[in-house]
């Protein structure tokens, strides 16, 4: 039997170490060349066979080093290493191939480096459906309908009444609360199922939109069309979504406290639980539209020149990272006049001064803070609930964040006049001043 050492060298100079188990093999025709004894050839041809697993290699190795030298005499001098220099070498190397043959496993499944555009038109359908139901909420709340489902039941809350008898049981729940005794308490059964089917709607568009995002956003997640920070991303959002379901209810449960009896005037839910509830919805929508642009942006044909574009403006146009600044600035302003919109119609202190930019004699209305005036009220209360409670003082909030925001835009735009602007910023800024030119004048045909 012919010794392993015997075959990492040869007569004819083979002095350079196999550095890897397995090209010993290979070394078999040299030593046919060789004038040497027959020799067995079983112990490499089983070597061959068995170098697939770590484990088959140690223990023929072995078995191989441990054989004893032939009794027949070489008939020439080899100068082979010792045993346990092999089996140091063997175990060594098997270990590295082991560790190699690891790390290109591991390498062979690459990780998701970009989200797939599928995802990104997926989030515009989803903004869009929240666009619609912020819609869909500002009509049930001009309509009076908010209050006319009294009871939040995620699954049964589904199905509407069908039957008169179960059309009749709803507005007995109805007829229990302040809505119905201070303002409606003439309403017929056919307004009541007007004003039901609106609530209606609106949280089954809310449901709907919530499916509509968790489902395919698992799908996409196990799929791997998502990177691991979109994925984070999509689950703030999916959190926010079941966040507003719950400030919707709440909200809701403002309307129907016992103590609105005793006020001096009805206006239906707070204002406040009304402006956590379009804010959160204003953040999802955001959210979600600029996830979509951001995907799309990034996974289309030219984003790396759209990128290179925007590094070059920075850098070359003066006042250019002032201007992005800006723009986040007017995105602030237009959420904080939106909040303010949503205190002016939970108090109806839309309905007070209708002439502009006059509120009564001046600019400034004479009841600015009369709920923080003793001389009108039993128990004034302090200025800055009084600018958050008081008709008056809100409807002017509005009114100066509104022109402060009209302002800004129309700054922001001529500003933008300065810049080379790529094709869809140019768009974006144009389109805003539009948006702005309808907020400003619609009003006045309504």
């Amino acid at each position: 039997m012919l010794p392993t050492s015997a075959v990492l060298h040869c007569r004819l100079g083979l002095r350079v170490a196999v550095r890897q188990l397995p090209t010993a093999v290979s070394a078999r025709s040299a030593f046919v060349s060789c004038r040497m004894p027959a020799l067995s050839l079983s112990p490499l041809r089983a070597l061959s066979k068995t170098l697939t697993t770590s484990s088959s290699a140690h223990s023929l190795a072995r078995r191989l080093v441990a054989q004893p030298p032939p009794s027949k005499q070489w008939p020439v001098a080899l100068d082979l290493p010792s045993p346990a220099a092999v089996r140091s070498f063997t175990s060594t190397t098997l270990d590295q191939n082991a560790a190699e043959s690891a790390s290109a496993a591991n390498d062979s499944v690459p990780a998701t480096t970009s989200t797939a555009r599928v995802v990104g038109y997926w989030y515009l359908f989803c903004a869009a459906l929240v666009f619609a139901i912020v819609a869909v909420g500002g009509l049930t709340r001009l309509t009076e309908a908010g209050l006319s489902i009294t009871e939040w039941n995620l699954i049964t809350g589904m199905k509407p009444p069908r039957t008169e008898e179960e059309w009749l049981a709803e507005l007995e729940k109805y007829k229990q609360f302040p809505e119905y005794k201070l303002l409606n308490h003439n309403i017929t059964l056919n307004e009541f199922k007007f004003i039901f089917y609106m609530e209606w709607g609106h949280r089954m568009l809310g449901r709907f939109i919530g499916l509509a995002f968790i489902v395919p956003g698992v799908y996409f997640a196990a799929k791997g069309y998502m990177t691991r920070s979109m994925m984070i991303r999509s689950a703030i959002v999916a959190t926010l979504i079941g966040g507003q379901g719950v400030l919707g209810w709440y909200m809701v449960k403002s309307g129907l406290r016992e103590e609105l009896m005793e006020a001096k005037s009805f206006h239906g839910v707070s204002q406040y639980w009304l402006a956590a509830h379009l804010g959160s919805a204003f953040v999802i929508y955001s959210m979600m539209l600029l996830s979509g642009f951001e995907i799309l942006r990034t996974s289309g044909k030219n984003a790396a020149h759209l990128a290179e574009q925007i590094a070059s403006l920075t850098k070359s146009q003066k006042g250019f990272k002032n201007f992005t600044r800006g723009t986040h600035q007017i995105a602030t302003l237009v959420f904080l006049t939106a909040l303010s919109g949503a205190f002016v119609a939970g108090l109806d202190a839309g309905l007070i001064y209708n002439e502009f930019p006059f509120m009564g004699i001046g600019f400034v209305p004479s009841d600015m803070w009369a709920y923080s005036d003793p001389a009108v009220f039993d128990r004034p209360i302090p200025k800055w609930r009084n600018l958050l409670e008081n008709p008056a003082a809100v409807q002017f909030n509005h009114r100066v964040l509104a022109v402060t925001t009209a302002t800004a835009v129309v700054g922001l735009w001529a500003v933008s006049r300065r810049f080379t602007l790529p094709r869809a910023a140019r768009v974006g800024v144009n389109l805003l001043l539009g948006a702005t030119a309808l907020q400003v004048f619609c009003p006045r045909f309504f």
